[in-house]
């Protein structure tokens, strides 16, 4: 049993330092060992691992030596200490570079061994580590986490134990269970519910675990044990400390059952509960897991030490029901548990993750709390800030708490499935002027070169009463480790130096404000100018890199004429003042902590360099390096702009579209003056030209301009321009002079972005020693334009029934005709002046709500949207609940909005690149290229020939998905066709990369995977192989190898009718009629060449479009993927197609109209929608630009393979179950598809609400309502028919019963008639009767009358004039 500390134990008081006690005596015993690296020392060459025999201490030590040297990249052995008997206590460091600390990893641990005698664990310990160091560069999945995780596995800790254990001992009969001074180490660590005393001595491994617990900081951990088969979590001993039955939960109780099912759902035996062990065979486990009070009391248990005293989570693995089995059992134990420890490991990565650091210098806080509201447990970020903090998917309130510093809480953190969210602290330390402090250390995050791992500065704090006045701590300007110096009351920090920079120095001061301000300030670039070099942006914010929901986006941008120089330096002046004060000063504290703020200094750096100082107002620089005017640039909603779009403009464009942006500045020189849209008119001339927000544009001015006096004073260049007047110092743009192609007028009619063009001076490049008055003219000015992002009204729209945010809803606002659209995430922001206004929300698919709100001069409105889907408004009428989709398919469709929204697409990009070599490819090259993709990935692709060439070269058809070889009719079918004109063969390398692409990120990356196995890809990259052989490299316009080697364009060839058809068609359009035919398809997209857009049906010419809302949209999906083709600028010089095309998409026919297209013949006789994208303006571009192409064109060709997945989807069927094929789906009384086998359908629609009606033959007709959204998956809808009881239009009831009623009316009618026929028949007869009988008495009278007469006679007696007699005998029969 437990030796007590009984002479520690005589009072309460030194029973509650127990704790503290042991702590301090750990430390104080910490020696060398605790950091020492064991010398490897050279051992015998390491074997092949056989799973077949138990190590002893000394094979163990050789083996994990000899594995240590083999792997030194990413293994490192060490020793935390020794047992009783002088045996190292060995773990086994596995990450990349293993002898440094990188922040950015959380640390895992596995601990075996334990008990001695439970003997499992130490080996299945061996392999894994062993699986792990072979694995990394082979294995993706490993090689992903130990490049992430900084992994530590420890085999044994009771080594001792071990050595005197004997093998085949199930139930631990034999000793070695307890350590060799008898103590049972899982019974000797501090508890909560006990204050016993242990004496150290005698637990030396305990100690040595201790230590390091308290220095490492896991985040998870796993102890493995054997006699029985389940995972249990804490606590593993209650207050009362019932034997057995009494549950007794963590705070996250909810997290460690999470975590346990993680190991034991992947575990073949133990998820079944049921272990079957002879000890206990009626024992079993629900899932086995268990908490670990309610199987069984244990006290001093190592895992919830963990838990309350480690920051780590920490769950007990037992592994098999015999402790110490037969050696010949191993590989099977491995077996059972590896899948279990590597998907434990992975689950460090879940919850939230990220950095606490300090306001004034940036740096790393350690030891500070990390507070989750609603979970009574808190965590302790590391030494360099870095935290972790495991939680399960849902939205939380966290706070990071330090001594010293202003408390910082984040409302409604998001967390998410599979990967961590990223949360980062910047905390503001407060000086409190009283007597009493304590020291708060910090630590700078190492580079990975450092030779000595952090560097340390003090700040001083108070802790004393709460009544004290506060001031914020002043970064010295001297060493960092010098002592703080407190500022003078209301005088922030101004910019110390004020020069012109060019290029490389403005670059220089970028670079080392984005490094010395981490916490708050990022550099990136949106492009390149014209000479390559970079358009920096500086974003400073509180987190600098991310988007935070509700916080506005803002941006000044400089320099757009390269001679206007005084923006370009008062951005960096601002820079500079924003991140010396932020933390000391409560002004730009508050601004940085709630606006992101973008400042790019030069838009044109390019003219820069060229412009001479003292330029008053020349030109000389103004314009970029092709001598386009960037400011007369942009598409304008007045003048079709003719000249080429600049890169700079692109870039911007670009960079505008990608952010949220609602409020921006472009600083120019030449007068004084806030210039307000719009910038020109309809006539062109200059008068006022009224934005449907003037009165908000007039006040965002007056605001900046009150700022500056000379400006506000309204006169501002009499030397120069004299007369010219601009009351309170703002000016319409058109009233001042007409500027067509303006940036400020795209902002605002394109995004959601309101900008004004502010000039700042009167001389475009002033001398040096004028620039600190530019300074404090301004300075004002530009802190007050940001805090206008803080006025009108902002919130969130999102569905009421998830609380999800819905991205692109419309906010607009009554009698103002200007709407804007929420962001990603569903925030929004709207600028306003004063007063009450009528605000509508509104959505595709979601019933529009409409609130009144009421704007004041001061702060902002919260106006939030909570919308109610239309489906489930249908359904409530209809009394059912809307349909629950199975976890699988939710867990698809959570895919395809993760893809449609944020950045989702644009990190799978990132994620997935590949080593590629660009280049062209002919026929036999092409051919051997599909061939070897069947050949390397034959389970996820078949290649089939859809004919041959005129030339007899093949046309393959390359089809990639789960089950290529079988029908699948509940999947959505998508073609990718390219090559159709033989000189246009960027489309063929193209989709010869993305099948490559596809294939080799299958099984990889879990987005990528979950797409073939939900879609049907067919490639057909050469649909004119001919042609292609005869083309010639870098031939922009030549057309030669356009047609097939019969000299016909492909593209006019495909008629679907034989009376439109003059010649019999040729083999290459047959072979894709065939294709096209195979009604599956649900989507196509064909790759050509020429031109820079995306164009939707129809090429011949026709009035109107069916759907064309629709066809239009998909076009668009890709465009807007596309960095340049969104943007509408064709650019293209070499065919004569220049000029602004909206958006990038137009119909094919205002392109060039033709008969006989592709796109055509799959619309009509294919019933498949198929959009035409033209990659570039060079019809054969040379192969080096190939690598740009694919990288513009990859996140487009991705987006068709999500967008596939949206629309409408369904089964037809009849009551009984039964599907209907050829059943016809009516679109919004128009386009038609058709059920497939199965019943099943799919038709891509526009966002919004939509009229289906479905039809076949002899059932009732149905109509439903469905609402598509642009984000989300086509959800499954069921039509049931009914047998159609229409007769003629009528009810059946009405038809039958009329019908009995006409046949029972005729059966009158002919009794009737029979009976009148049948007494004239008789009547008839008699006659002749008597004739025959008074035959001599009438003689004469016979003689006398002729046959004709008699004839006659009979005839108006008995016969209808129009009868013959064969009609009156056979009426008289009737």
């Amino acid at each position: 049993m437990l030796h007590i500390w009984e002479h520690l134990s005589t009072t309460p008081k030194l029973r509650v330092s127990l704790f503290a006690f042991l702590l301090l005596l750990v430390v104080s015993l910490g020696d060398a060992r605790l950091r020492r690296t064991r010398s490897v020392t050279p051992s015998t060459e390491e074997t092949v691992e056989t799973y077949d025999k138990y190590y002893n201490y000394v094979e163990l030590t050789g083996r994990l030596q000899s594995l240590a040297q083999k792997y030194p990249h990413i293994a490192n052995l060490s020793s935390i200490g020794e047992s009783v008997d002088g045996r190292e206590l060995w773990v086994m460091r596995i990450t990349k570079d293993p002898n440094m600390d990188t922040p950015g990893k959380p640390k895992f641990k596995y601990v075996g061994n334990m008990h001695g005698d439970e003997t499992v664990s130490r080996q299945v310990l061996v392999y894994l580590v062993e699986y792990l160091l072979t694995n990394y560069g082979e294995e993706p999945r490993v090689t992903e986490l130990v490049k992430t995780t900084d992994i530590y596995i420890m085999p044994s800790m009771n080594p001792d134990g071990f050595e005197k254990s004997v093998e085949s001992d199930c139930g631990g009969n034999n000793g070695g269970r307890s350590n060799s001074k008898n103590m049972d180490l899982n019974r000797s660590f501090p508890d909560q519910y006990d204050d016993k005393k242990i004496n150290q001595d005698s637990i030396p491994e305990v100690v040595a675990m201790i230590r390091w617990i308290q220095e490492k900081k896991f985040v998870l951990s796993g102890n493995l044990h054997g006699g029985t088969v389940v995972a249990s979590y804490p606590f593993d001993d209650s207050a009362r400390h019932v034997q057995q039955g009494s549950y007794s939960p963590a705070a996250d109780d909810a997290l460690f059952r999470y975590l346990a099912l993680v190991y034991s759902m992947n575990h073949p035996v133990m998820k079944t509960g049921e272990p079957n062990c002879p000890e206990a065979p009626e024992e079993t486990f629900k899932d086995g897991v268990t908490n670990g009070a309610q199987w069984y009391d244990v006290s001093g248990g190592m895992q919830d030490y963990n838990y309350l005293h480690g920051n780590c989570l920490e769950i007990t693995m037992e592994l098999s029901c015999c402790k110490y089995p037969p050696a010949s059992k191993l590989h099977k134990e491995w077996d059972l548990n590896r899948e279990s420890l590597i998907a434990y490991i992975e689950k460090v990565h879940i919850g939230v993750r990220g950095y606490v650091k300090e306001a004034v210098n940036g740096s790393g806080l350690a030891n500070v709390n990390i507070v989750v509201e609603s979970i009574r447990h808190n965590l302790t970020t590391g030494k360099y800030g870095d935290y972790y903090r495991l939680l399960l998917p849902g939205t939380y309130n966290i706070t990071a708490v330090a001594p010293g510093y202003s408390p910082m809480t984040v409302h409604s953190v998001r967390v998410v499935e599979g990967t961590a969210t990223e949360l980062n602290f910047t905390l503001v330390p407060v000086v409190r002027e009283a007597a009493g402090s304590i020291t708060v250390t910090t630590n700078s995050m190492p580079s990975t070169n450092e030779t000595h791992p952090s560097t340390t500065t003090t700040t001083t704090t108070s802790t004393n009463s709460s009544d004290t006045t506060q001031t914020r701590v002043l970064p010295s300007e001297g060493s960092k480790s010098s002592p703080p110096v407190l500022p003078t009351e209301n005088q922030p920090i101004q910019p110390q130096e004020f020069r012109h920079h060019n290029y490389d120095d403005m670059e220089l001061f970028l670079r080392k404000y984005s490094s010395d301000f981490p916490s708050i300030a990022h550099l990136y670039s949106v492009g390149q100018s014209v000479e390559h070099r970079a358009l920096y942006v500086m974003v400073i914010s509180d987190n600098p890199t991310v988007h935070e929901h509700g916080e506005p986006e803002f941006k000044y941008i400089a320099n757009m004429h390269g001679n206007e120089v005084v923006g370009r330096e008062l951005m960096l002046n601002l820079i500079e003042y924003l991140c010396r004060n932020y933390g000391t000063d409560p002004e730009v504290t508050q601004l940085v902590n709630n606006t992101r703020i973008h400042i790019m200094p030069s838009m044109n750096p390019d003219g820069y360099e060229v412009a001479n100082e003292g330029d008053v107002k020349g030109y000389k620089g103004r314009n970029n390096s092709n001598n386009f005017d960037l400011n007369r640039n942009f598409p304008d909603q007045f003048v079709n702009i003719t000249e080429p779009r600049q890169p700079e403009t692109t870039a911007v464009m670009n960079w505008i579209k990608s952010i949220p942006f609602m409020l921006s500045a472009n600083l120019h020189g030449g007068s004084l003056v806030v210039n307000y849209p719009y910038d020109d008119d309809k006539e062109g001339m200059s008068q006022y030209s009224q934005s449907p927000d003037d009165e908000v544009f007039q006040q965002v001015s007056r605001a900046y301009s009150q700022e500056n006096p000379l400006m506000h004073n309204g006169h501002p260049c009499e030397d120069l321009y004299k007369g010219e007047y601009f009351e309170d110092g703002i000016t319409n743009g058109a009233n001042w002079y007409n500027v067509p192609g303006g940036m400020q007028d795209w902002n605002y009619i394109n995004t959601n972005c309101f900008e004004v063009t502010i000039e700042l001076g009167c001389v475009k490049y002033p001398k040096a020693k004028d620039l600190p008055n530019f300074w404090e003219q301004n300075r004002r000015a530009l802190l007050q334009f940001i805090h206008q992002a803080h006025t009108g009204i902002k919130g969130t729209v999102s569905d009421i029934r998830d609380g999800q945010g819905i991205p692109n809803a419309t906010i607009s606002v009554e009698q103002i005709e200007h709407n804007i659209s929420t962001a990603r995430t569903g925030d929004y922001w709207r600028l306003l002046t004063p007063g009450t206004y009528s605000i509508t929300a509104s959505a595709h698919g979601y019933k529009s709500v409409r609130i009144y709100a009421t704007v004041s001069k001061e702060g902002v409105e919260v106006v939030d949207f909570r919308l109610t889907r239309l489906s489930d408004l249908n359904s409530q009428s209809l009394k059912r609940p809307p349909p629950t989709p199975n976890p699988t398919e939710k867990e698809f469709q959570s895919l395809i909005k993760e893809l449609s929204m944020g950045q989702g697409l644009e990190q799978l990009v990132r994620n997935t690149a590949t080593e590629n070599s660009f280049r062209y490819r002919r026929y036999k090259e092409l051919s051997g290229v599909l061939r070897g993709l069947t050949l390397n990935f034959p389970k996820i692709t078949s290649l089939r020939s859809l004919g041959q060439s005129i030339e007899f070269r093949t046309i393959w058809a390359l089809e990639i998905s789960n089950n290529p070889e079988e029908a699948e009719p509940s999947e959505p079918k998508i073609r990718f066709v390219a090559g159709i004109h033989g000189n246009a063969p960027v489309g063929t390398e193209l989709l010869l990369e993305f099948a490559a692409f596809l294939c080799i990120n299958y099984g990889k990356n879990p987005a990528i995977t979950r797409l073939i196995n939900e879609t049907r890809i067919v490639i057909v990259p050469s649909i004119n192989p001919d042609g292609r052989e005869q083309a010639v490299e870098k031939q922009c316009t030549s057309t030669q190898g356009m047609s097939n080697a019969h000299g016909k364009d492909l593209d006019t060839d495909f008629f679907g009718n034989a009376s439109q058809r003059v010649v019999e068609a040729q083999p290459e359009t047959r072979a894709m009629m065939d294709l096209i035919q195979d009604k599956g398809y649900t989507l196509s997209v064909a790759l050509d060449g020429g031109s820079l857009v995306a164009t939707y049906p129809y090429d011949k010419p026709v009035q109107s479009v069916e759907n064309e809302g629709t066809l239009k949209y998909l076009a668009s999906v890709y465009a807007n993927n596309h960095p340049k083709m969104h943007l509408g600028d064709t650019g293209c010089l070499n065919n004569g197609q220049i000029g602004n095309i909206q958006d990038g998409v137009m119909r094919a026919a205002e392109r060039q109209s033709h008969m006989g297209s592709m796109k055509d013949f799959s619309m009509d006789f294919g019933h498949c929608p198929e959009i035409t994208v033209y990659s570039g303006c060079c019809l054969f571009p040379p192969a080096e630009q190939l690598p740009t192409l694919w990288a513009e064109n990859k996140k487009a060709l991705l987006s068709m393979l999500v967008e596939v997945h949206k629309g409408v989807r369904g089964v037809v069927r009849d009551k009984s179950g039964k599907p209907i094929v050829g059943a016809i789906i009516v679109l919004n009384g128009g386009v038609r598809v058709f059920t497939k086998d199965g019943g099943y359908f799919h038709a891509l629609l526009a966002p919004g609400n939509h009229n289906i009606e479905a039809v076949a033959d002899g059932y009732q007709q149905q109509r439903q309502e469905v609402v598509v959204s642009s984000y989300e998956a086509a959800r499954s809808i069921i039509i049931e028919f009914d047998m159609d009881n229409s007769i003629f239009g009528l009810p059946r009831e009405f038809v039958v019963a009329s019908a009995a009623a006409s046949m029972t009316a005729l059966v009158v009618t002919a009794c009737i008639i029979w009976c009148v026929c049948a007494a004239k028949s008789n009547r008839q007869k008699d006659g002749f009767h008597r004739l025959r009988q008074h035959r001599d008495d009438y003689d004469d009278e016979i003689r006398l009358t002729s046959m004709g007469s008699k004839k006659s006679l009979l005839a108006h007696e008995f016969q209808d004039e129009s009868e013959s007699d064969e009609e009156t005998l056979y009426a008289n029969k009737i």
